[in-house]
C-alpha cells in the first residue's frame, strides 16, 4: 500500500497520509514518500495550491511512529529529526499555498504537520497536542518553533510542557486553525478555500507567501524590503500586464498565465 496517495483536480492537488490502520503515524516510509509527492508537485506548475489530509475519518497524522522511535540512539533521533524537519520546511517554503484538512487526531508529528502548512481547516472532531514531553522526549519537526510563532509563546509552552489536548474550538479560538467545520464539510471546504487561491495570479500568490515567511522571520525594515522587492517582480509578469488590463477595460481575467 501507498503510505501517501496523491489527486489531482484542476489545479489542486490533495495529498493524503495513507497508513490508517496506524492513525497515519510517521515513520520513515510515510516521510520519504511525502518527501517524493512533494518534489513531484514542485515541478508541476500547473498546481496552484496542495491540500493535506489523513486517510480515514479518525486521525490526521497521530505523530511519529512510536515503536521506530524507541530504540534510536542520539545520533540516529537527530537524523530522523532533521529529516522531518527538512520534508515540512520543503512544505512551509513550497511555491503555492498549503492547506491542512484536519479530518481528527493531529497529535505530535501530526500537529506539527499542520503547523508547517499555509492554513488549516478543521472537522469541529479534530484534536491537537504535542504530548512528546510525556515520552520523555520534545517535539522535533518544529513544534517548539512553529506553535509559539502561531499562538504565542505562553500558550505553546503550556501545551508543550502539559500534554493539553486542544479540541478543535478552542484551536479556533487560539488562531491555531482557519476554520472549524463539521466532519461531511471538510474536505469540500478545504478545496473552496484551495480553489479561491488557485483562481488568481499564480506568481503573485507565490511571491505573497514568499513576502510573509520571509518578512516574519526579520525586523520591519528588511520585512518590507522583502515585500518591495517580490512585489516589484510581479510586474515583469504577464499576468500584471494582463490582470490591470482587464480592471481598467472593466473586464475580467477568467485564467491566469503562469507567466
Amino acid at each position: 500500500m501507498n503510505t501517501v496517495l496523491c489527486e489531482i483536480d484542476g489545479h489542486v492537488a490533495t495529498v493524503t497520509i495513507n497508513r490508517p490502520a496506524a492513525l497515519n503515524a510517521l515513520n520513515m516510509k510515510v516521510l520519504a514518500d511525502l518527501d517524493t509527492t512533494l518534489g513531484e508537485l514542485e515541478k508541476n506548475t500547473d498546481v496552484y495550491a496542495v491540500i493535506v489530509t489523513g486517510s480515514g475519518e479518525k486521525s490526521f497524522v497521530a505523530g511519529a511512529d512510536i515503536a521506530e522511535m524507541k530504540d534510536k540512539n542520539e545520533a540516529e533521533a537527530a537524523q530522523f529529526g532533521k529529516f522531518g524537519n527538512d520534508v515540512f520546511l520543503c512544505i512551509e517554503n513550497f511555491r503555492c499555498p498549503v492547506i491542512a484538512a484536519v479530518n481528527g487526531f493531529a497529535l505530535g508529528g501530526g500537529c506539527e504537520l499542520a503547523l508547517a502548512c499555509d492554513m488549516r481547516i478543521a472537522s469541529d472532531k479534530a484534536r491537537f497536542a504535542l504530548p512528546e514531553t510525556g515520552l520523555g522526549i520534545t517535539p522535533g519537526f518544529g513544534g517548539t518553533q512553529r506553535l509559539s510563532r502561531l499562538v504565542g509563546m505562553g500558550i505553546a509552552k503550556e501545551m508543550i510542557f502539559t500534554c493539553r489536548q486542544i479540541k478543535a474550538d478552542e484551536a479556533l479560538s487560539l488562531g491555531l486553525v482557519n476554520r472549524v467545520v463539521p466532519p461531511e464539510l471538510l474536505m469540500t471546504e478545504a478545496k473552496d478555500m484551495a480553489n479561491a487561491a488557485a483562481k488568481n495570479a499564480p506568481i503573485a500568490v507565490r511571491q505573497a507567501k514568499k513576502s510573509i515567511n520571509d518578512g516574519y522571520q526579520t525586523d520591519i525594515a528588511s520585512a518590507v524590503a522583502i515585500e518591495v522587492k517580490n512585489f516589484a517582480a510581479c510586474f515583469a509578469t504577464e499576468d500584471q500586464k494582463m490582470a490591470m488590463t482587464a480592471f481598467l477595460n472593466k473586464e475580467k481575467v477568467e485564467k491566469f498565465l503562469n507567466k
